[in-house]
């Protein structure tokens, strides 16, 4: 479906257009006719699929129909990074339209306090906000949400993984009753439906598609010892000189700054980007990675989700993730759009039965290719039966525990 066939303003047609965009996304042709009838939305897409937009362009179209001059538009996230994010996407489409945004998050100094409090208090039409801090202003008492039509929250399931359950909930009784309200998620989990139940009426329910990564990402597995694997990272991206974005994502916080060291040792270009990182340092550290002034950015899972970075050629997983579906927010950063992309995973000998179910969560056999005999030999890909495994140990527990009837059953055979 064409952008202009959506009913939107003429003016948010030109700023779609002067960004290059002209066909909607699957999540984008079903969300915003629903969005624009003013329903209330659950929304279930992958990372990738242009799931801001679909929220971002509706709203602006809304607030264009009825101008307030007050805050009407509440979207709340789990982090700043995705925060700023969709505040730059809402002053690229709403840029000449007169409508105003701003982002609401921790990490930041005296004077962006400052200009946060003179927002929310004069009425910026867009607030976008992480829960923790907008809840540090609404305990000051200034801010007043009354005028709230429009309530979004985005990465919901990432909000709860957090723990920001209570804290959205205590937001909501800032607001109106009466509002549209719409969730976007990149899972279906139970909690998310209860949530659901607790602030939609009513709600359209759209579900683009299962948790899988997009056809263009080029996956594999590098069967490797733990011992081995930054070897084979260095190796990996020596072999690979004409890929100028490479993103690896690591487990821990150490395991990114270790990683980065080894790195830059090698005259490698790369930064670390982690939460040790002060806001400010973080925003440097992100901008150089996407104007390629830095190749390589090693990270822990802030970037997982919410964070457009195009043209990422490499994908490298340094540990496997611990849930199957941060596996494909992870792999989600390359390929995006029409792009292709490669993905690569480390896995040892440990890790293989959570690989595996990575895998069944994927619907698809991940190729495994062994370490270059220079690094060595790693393990050789085995994943045990679960069932054949727990009857063997119910086998030899119960052999244990009744070994003495056991023998004198054989002793009273042999008298026989």
């Amino acid at each position: 479906m064409k952008f202009s066939e959506l009913g939107v303003h003429d003016e948010i047609l030109d700023a779609i257009s002067y960004m290059g965009f002209k066909d909607t996304t699957p999540i984008q042709e079903q969300a915003i006719p629903e969005i624009l009838a003013g329903k209330d939305l659950i929304a279930c897409a992958q990372t990738g699929t242009g799931k801001t937009a679909a929220f971002v362009i509706p709203v602006l179209d809304l607030i264009l129909d009825h101008p307030a001059g007050e805050t009407t538009t509440l979207i709340l996230v789990p982090t700043r990074e995705l925060a700023m994010q969709i505040d730059q996407q809402v002053q690229g489409i709403a840029y000449g339209l007169g409508v105003h945004s701003i982002a609401i998050y921790g990490g930041s100094d005296g004077d962006d306090w400052g200009q946060q409090k003179t927002a929310l208090t004069q009425g910026a039409d867009i607030v976008i906000a992480t829960p923790g801090k907008l809840i540090a202003h609404l305990n000051l008492g200034y801010v007043k949400f009354d005028t709230i039509k429009y309530l979004i929250l985005d990465e919901a399931d990432r909000m709860l993984d957090i723990g920001f359950h209570e804290d959205i909930m205590k937001i909501i009784s800032f607001l109106p009753k009466e509002r549209q309200t719409l969730m976007f998620s990149a899972t279906m989990a139970p909690k998310i439906r209860t949530l659901a139940s607790e602030i939609l009426v009513n709600p359209e329910e759209i579900n683009i598609s299962m948790s899988k990564p997009a056809e263009g990402v080029l996956q594999a597995v590098y069967l490797c010892y733990d011992n081995q694997k930054a070897t084979l990272i260095n190796h990996l991206i020596a072999d690979k000189p004409d890929y100028n974005s490479i993103l690896i994502f690591c487990s821990t916080k150490r395991k990114v700054n270790e990683l980065a060291s080894l790195l830059k040792k090698n005259n490698m270009s790369v930064e670390p980007i982690s939460s040790d990182l002060e806001q400010t340092e973080r925003e440097k550290v992100l901008q150089g990675f996407k104007s390629r002034r830095t190749r390589i950015l090693v990270a822990t899972d802030v970037l997982s989700r919410g964070i457009d970075i195009k043209e990422i050629n490499l994908v490298i997983n340094y540990d496997v993730p611990h849930d199957a579906e941060d596996y494909v927010h992870r792999v989600g950063r390359t390929a995006r759009a029409d792009s292709t992309g490669v993905a690569l995973t480390l896995v040892n000998d440990t890790d293989m039965g959570s690989f595996h179910q990575i895998e069944k969560l994927i619907e698809q056999d991940v190729i495994k290719l062994a370490v270059p005999k220079e690094i060595g030999t790693g393990p050789e890909w085995k994943v045990e039966n679960p069932r054949k495994k727990q009857g063997r140990k119910k086998f030899n527990r119960n052999q244990k525990s009744k070994g003495r009837p056991y023998q004198n059953h054989r002793k009273k055979k042999t008298n026989q």
